[in-house]
């Protein structure tokens, strides 16, 4: 029997928990036995009988009551990090004729893989009928991105007498890939606002809405001149407008740290996730890039083959100076965002580092 049967075996088991009405019962047990066998009293020794077989019944029935129960934990196709999610909790009875009474879910943290528990309120469920199924509404927070193959849950019964509280752990295998948070930070509003600085500056080109009226240089057309403004200026000016097409960002997420930085490269991975998110809901193109990979979104992928790239990537730490070289931008024109642990190389290949702000 390897490690990995033997840590099963135990999640697995069912626990017990004196109660503090079965203490007082074992208590009043353990009196009457002791008068029954001091006093040779029949009528003592006859319900000393009766509470023990109490006990043993409430053991066999609340063991029965938790067997033969199955989960299933119904989530939404697409999951972040650290954000309340709607999902469905789905109790099976496999038992026949035998209904389920009294029963409590609730999450539990996994001490093997040292993850909190994705449930944070237990669930009752006063009945389950036999060969029935149940169904609620519940809310789970994953804590960290990537994939989540197990999640322990606790069912328990304190049925019929209260005198134990029987819990099994119950480990649910699936596979969910959890997106790295997609909530801003409070320290965000500034890379925000760069963003929207940058997104302004490179909307100017030849569309047709205008966009400003600024002094004429020498590259401008001759067509695009002002008259009415040049004459009350007494200076050449041009009318500019705005592209016609939208914005493309690139965005490069440089996975090549320096050891130690692995807090940085999450934080990193969760700013270039949000960054990604905001910029879509706003209808911009994005070529977002990295070692080894480069999608556009919407033309190459959809913005959630995007996220669950970010959800899955590793850092590549580099023991040494001879780190993977800076790529250039695809576009200088574009507006050219990078996440790297080493900004100053990415700001002289043409990048506009956001590292700063982490």
């Amino acid at each position: 029997m390897n490690l990995k049967t033997l840590r099963s075996l135990i999640h697995r088991r069912v626990r017990y928990r004196i109660t503090r009405t079965g203490a007082l019962f074992v208590l009043a047990v353990a009196l009457t036995g002791a008068g029954a066998f001091l006093s040779a009293n029949n009528l003592l020794f006859l319900i000393f009988s009766a509470m023990l077989a109490l006990l043993f019944v409430s053991g066999f029935l609340s063991r029965l009551v938790l067997s033969g129960l199955e989960l299933e934990l119904l989530l939404p196709e697409h999951v972040s990090a650290r954000a309340p999610t709607p999902a469905r909790i789905r109790i099976r009875n496999l038992k026949r004729l035998t209904p389920s009474f009294s029963i409590e879910l609730a999450g539990r943290p996994d001490a093997v893989a040292q993850t909190p528990s994705i449930l944070k309120a237990p669930l009752y469920f006063p009945l389950i009928p036999g060969h029935g199924e149940v169904e609620a509404a519940i809310e789970v927070t994953f804590p960290f991105r990537g994939r989540h193959r197990e999640n322990l849950f606790a069912i328990s019964t304190r049925f019929p007498f209260g005198f134990l509280r029987k819990t099994a752990i119950v480990p649910l295998h699936r596979e969910t890939v959890v997106y790295p948070s997609l909530e801003p930070h409070e320290d965000d509003r500034p890379l925000l606002d760069l963003i929207a600085g940058e997104l302004e500056t490179n909307q100017r080109g030849a569309g047709l809405d205008f966009y400003r009226i600024r002094p004429y240089e020498t590259t401008d057309n001759a067509r695009l001149v002002d008259w009415k403004t040049t004459a009350h200026t007494g200076a050449l000016q041009v009318r500019e407008f705005s592209q016609d097409r939208r914005p493309v960002v690139e965005i490069y997420l440089d996975r090549c740290i320096r050891p130690g930085r692995n807090d940085w490269f999450e934080r990193a991975v969760e700013q270039c996730a949000f960054v990604v998110w905001y910029l879509s809901e706003k209808d911009n193109e994005i070529w977002l890039r990295s070692q080894r990979y480069s999608v556009a979104v919407p033309d190459e992928a959809e913005v959630y083959s995007v996220l669950r790239f970010l959800a899955l990537t590793e850092p590549l730490v580099s023991l040494s100076d001879d780190s993977e070289p800076v790529e250039n931008p695809l576009d200088p024109s574009n507006t050219r965002l990078a996440f790297s642990d080493r900004p100053f190389e990415f700001e002289n290949s043409g990048w506009h580092s956001l590292s700063q702000g982490l």
